[in-house]
């Protein structure tokens, strides 16, 4: 690796001015993409919104279709009996499965709904 960077530096400009303690190894080593605040907005299969954000969130260079969340929190909106309810959503963690359009959230999931109804559960997936 380290004579990778060295050889770059002969090629690149930018790689020659890059300070190596700026590069952090441990992301390129465990096979990863980590980003911070994830946020996720869009609309579901029925037309109405959902956004979604995370503390943080990973996904790995050979899985680019599913992002692994921590701290989930989300809204969506739903239609039932004509009236329009908000869904708060809560979890610890979550996997966002692009390919599917779902969200599979878990450890300590809270929906509290704009209607009233609360659910409380180790493990819920939402089909986006």
């Amino acid at each position: 690796m380290v004579a990778a960077l060295i050889a770059g530096s002969l090629f690149t400009r930018q790689l020659l001015w890059t300070p190596i303690s700026a590069i952090n190894m441990t992301d390129i080593v465990s096979n990863q993409f980590k980003m911070s605040n994830a946020s996720f907005s869009g609309t579901d299969t029925n037309g109405e919104p959902y956004h979604i954000t995370a503390a943080s969130g990973r996904q790995e260079y050979d899985k680019p279709n599913v992002i692994l969340l921590n701290e989930v929190a989300g809204t969506t909106t739903r239609n039932s009996d004509g009236q329009k309810i908000t869904d708060n959503i809560t979890a610890k963690n979550g996997v966002y499965n692009r390919i599917d359009r779902t969200i599979t959230l878990t450890n300590n999931v809270r929906v509290d709904s704009s209607n009233g109804d609360k659910i409380r559960t180790d493990e819920l997936v939402i089909r986006l």
